[in-house]
Parts: C-alpha cells; sequence; structure tokens
C-alpha cells in the first residue's frame, strides 16, 4: 500500500488526513520510537554499571559499539523486538532479550547477565515517557508554540495603536486597539511558556517497589539511591523518591495542565479571530482559491481558526483524562497507565495541528480599518463613560444618571453628541476637550 492509500485507510486522522502535519511525532511517540527510548535506557544503565564498577569495565570501542545499538536502531530491528514480544508477552522483557541476541557474538558474551540487572521494567518505561515528553516539548511542541508567539507579538505591535470597539457582554462598550487586545492573548501565552520551558521531570530507578530491594541485597555496600540520581542525571531527569514500581506522576500531569491553560487561551483567540473576521473587522489575505461553501461563491471561511480550536479543544479533553488516570494505581502498581500512556502522543499530536492552524489563520489577516471605523462612529455615546466621569470630576450632581437616563434614549451620532456634550455646565477646558473627543480617540493608554 503506498502512502496515499495507507493515510486514506487510517482510522485516526492524525494518520490520515493530517500525517503531514503530525509525522514530526511518530519520532517521539510511535511504537517504533518507544521501542527505541526503551531500548536506550536500558543501553545506558549497562554502561553505567560498568562505569560504577558493579559489572565488569567496558572498553570504549565498546561502550561505542553499545550507543551504535540505539542510534543506528530502525524499523527492521525494531520488527526484531516486536517478534520476541509475540513470544515472551512482555514489552520491555523482548528488548533485555534483543540485547542478549545483538552483544552475545560481539564481545560481550561475559556480560550480558548484567543487561537488565536489578531493575523493573517500569525503571525503563517512566523514564522513556518522561525522555519522550522532554524531546518533543523542546523540538516540536515549543517551537510552534513559538511561531504563535511571534506572529502575536508582530500582530500587536503592527496595531498597537489601530482602534476597535471594544464590547463588554457582546455589546458596545468604549474603544480600545486590536494592538492591545492581541497583547494581552501574547502576556497570557508568554507566563504559560515560560512554565513550560521550566519544567522538570522525575523519573525513578529503584526495582520492583522502589526500595532497590535486589540491588541493595546484591550490593549493600552501595548507595543506591544516590547511584539512581546520578543515572537519571545524566539522562536528564530528576530523581523521584520515595516511590513504587512506578514514579508519581504529577509531573506529568503538570506539564498536560501548563499545555492545557496554554490550549485554552488559544481556543479563546481563535474565538475571537472567528468573531473579528465575522464582523468583518478582519479580513484574511491570500484566500482568493480556496472554496468556503459549495453553493456560495463568495465566502472565505475562518477554516484555519475553527480547525485549531477544534483540535485544542480535543486535546484539552485527553489531556484532562490523563490527568485525572495517571496520578491513581493501586497499591505499589496496576496497569491501566500502560495504556493510557500511548495516547500522550495522540494528544500532542492535536495539539501540534492547533497549533499549526492558528499560525496558518494569524499569518493571513489584516484589519478592515474602513469598517471598523465605520462601527466607532455608528455609535457616539461609546463615548459617554468619558463625559460622566468628567461630570463627576466637576462635581455634577448624579452626573453618571443624568447622561444614562438621555443616553438611552437615542442613537448617537456626532452632531448629537457635541449637543449634548454643551447641555452640561461644566468648565470650557473640559466641555471641548469632551467635544474634540472622538471614538477613534478615546483609546486610553498603551502600554509600550
Amino acid at each position: 500500500m503506498n502512502n496515499l492509500l495507507s493515510t486514506l485507510a487510517a482510522i485516526s486522522p492524525i494518520d490520515g488526513r493530517y500525517h503531514q502535519q503530525t509525522k514530526v511525532l511518530s519520532t517521539y511517540f510511535s511504537e517504533f520510537a518507544l521501542i527505541k527510548y526503551r531500548l536506550k535506557i536500558e543501553i545506558e544503565y549497562f554502561i553505567f554499571l560498568s562505569k560504577i564498577k558493579i559489572s565488569p569495565k567496558f572498553s570504549g570501542l565498546q561502550i561505542k559499539l553499545l550507543r551504535n545499538i540505539y542510534l543506528e536502531f530502525d524499523i527492521q530491528e525494531a520488527t526484531k523486538i516486536k517478534n520476541i514480544e509475540i513470544l515472551t508477552k512482555h514489552d520491555v522483557k523482548a528488548i533485555e532479550y534483543y540485547l542478549r541476541n545483538e552483544l552475545k557474538n560481539k564481545s560481550f558474551s561475559k556480560f550480558l547477565e548484567w543487561i537488565h540487572f536489578g531493575i523493573t521494567s517500569n525503571d525503563i518505561n517512566d523514564n522513556a515517557y518522561r525522555l519522550m515528553i522532554l524531546d518533543s516539548l523542546k523540538n516540536c511542541l515549543i517551537p510552534s508554540i513559538d511561531s504563535i508567539r511571534k506572529e502575536l507579538k508582530s500582530i500587536a505591535i503592527k496595531y498597537k495603536y489601530s482602534p476597535i470597539l471594544g464590547r463588554t457582554h457582546g455589546q458596545p462598550a468604549i474603544p480600545t486597539t486590536f494592538g492591545k487586545e492581541i497583547a494581552v492573548f501574547l502576556v497570557r501565552l508568554n507566563k504559560e511558556l515560560e512554565k513550560l520551558r521550566k519544567i522538570k521531570l522525575y523519573g525513578k530507578f529503584s526495582g520492583a517497589i522502589g526500595n532497590w530491594n535486589a540491588l541493595y541485597f546484591a550490593y549493600p555496600q552501595e548507595n543506591w539511591s544516590k547511584l539512581s540520581t546520578k543515572f537519571l542525571s545524566n539522562l536528564g531527569l530528576n530523581h523521584s523518591y520515595p516511590a513504587t514500581q512506578s514514579a508519581p506522576s504529577e509531573d506529568i500531569v503538570e506539564t498536560f495542565q501548563i499545555l492545557s491553560r496554554m490550549n485554552s487561551i488559544f481556543i479563546d483567540l481563535n474565538q475571537d479571530m472567528w468573531r473579528y473576521i465575522s464582523d468583518n473587522w478582519v479580513v484574511q489575505k491570500g484566500k482568493l482559491r480556496n472554496v468556503g461553501s459549495s453553493t456560495m461563491p463568495q465566502k472565505i471561511n475562518p477554516i484555519e481558526f475553527e480547525n485549531s480550536e477544534g483540535n485544542l479543544i480535543l486535546a484539552n479533553g485527553i489531556f484532562e483524562t490523563l490527568s485525572r488516570k495517571l496520578p491513581i494505581s493501586r497499591l505499589q502498581r496496576d496497569l491501566s497507565d500502560s495504556t493510557v500512556l500511548r495516547n500522550i502522543g495522540v494528544t500532542f499530536a492535536h495539539c501540534l495541528i492547533g497549533y499549526k492552524s492558528l499560525v496558518k489563520g494569524l499569518e493571513s489577516i489584516e484589519l478592515n480599518k474602513q469598517e471598523i471605523t465605520n462601527c466607532l462612529n455608528a455609535n457616539w455615546a461609546i463615548l459617554t463613560e468619558a463625559l460622566q466621569t468628567i461630570l463627576r470630576k466637576e462635581g455634577v450632581s448624579c452626573g453618571y444618571e443624568k447622561v444614562a437616563k438621555l443616553v438611552k434614549e437615542k442613537v448617537f451620532k456626532q452632531d448629537h453628541w457635541i449637543k449634548f456634550v454643551k447641555s452640561f455646565e461644566i468648565s470650557d477646558e473640559n466641555k471641548n476637550k469632551l467635544i474634540n473627543l472622538t471614538p477613534e480617540t478615546y483609546i486610553g493608554h498603551i502600554e509600550t
């Protein structure tokens, strides 16, 4: 089956419709990737035992040969492991047997019993998943989020002083600027992105129930807690202690919750952009060849923002499920987490689709300034906040109530506004300020 047919036959849209957008994540979350990460940890532990003089010492050449096993690992080799798993019915044990087969004729015959020495499968799995998360964040998700951040910054600067009608409760309120509204999303994003960049994940390497039973029994003189910390640090992980057979999952949950909050910011942004486009305040560039409707030729849909919203809502739903499930495991551990963890890549894929769609959407927009100006000038009553504030300042009794009573009786145009302002007994200075005020200039203070 060729690639097109295989994507057309895929059950999941991630591997079908969105394959081109998400295939980069297969490096981190495919079955092949999981096997490779497990293999890396097994081999690095094998080398580590030699370096701390538990097992016989490896030569530099032997260490290079060992690392090449996972550095040059490919689908054909992974298939060998899957074939072993058919017999063992255990995925990590299959990797151990694969390594034994690979090394038995390569001057490692006296070392083979040190493979997977004194540890349990979750010493491999817990750390593999954490490395998969860290690497995919660094190389896929964070760069995509950075692209959104840069686009938002560019828009915020470009339209910093471009007035638009602000709305509260969906109703005309007072003017703001488009750049400032976008800057709000940027600041919200930056706070979460900083947390994501600093996230620390905690692995474990302490045996079947977390007490290093086998390792201390075999080598009671060694400080296995300290050695585990050192080994995990070499992998780029902190040490989670105490632990059961599994490392507690709060570090993974925290990562998901940061991403979920970030996704909620993007969903909010997508919905606002959808409304701006619906109001014709924002237009989409470069869409002339796109079909917005099978029957209505004039339509240009905000499809990128809609696609982003839908995928991020789906991602957050899975994040919520993962966050509720992973911290809960019966006694020292049950296996219900195993199948759940395999869906991290699915969730990250929906995030990635959402991020890429959002970037495309943001890249395509520009303000329809004439439509915005028309909207601002359609009702000058949006300036009455300024008037009632000046009335309060000058001590006019019940200034707010007087303005409210009169302003709600009719639609205000510029001439109505000027006549309205002149009807109040206030200082000439403030009266002139109000008469010269327009919906396009009443934008408050915009931070630089």
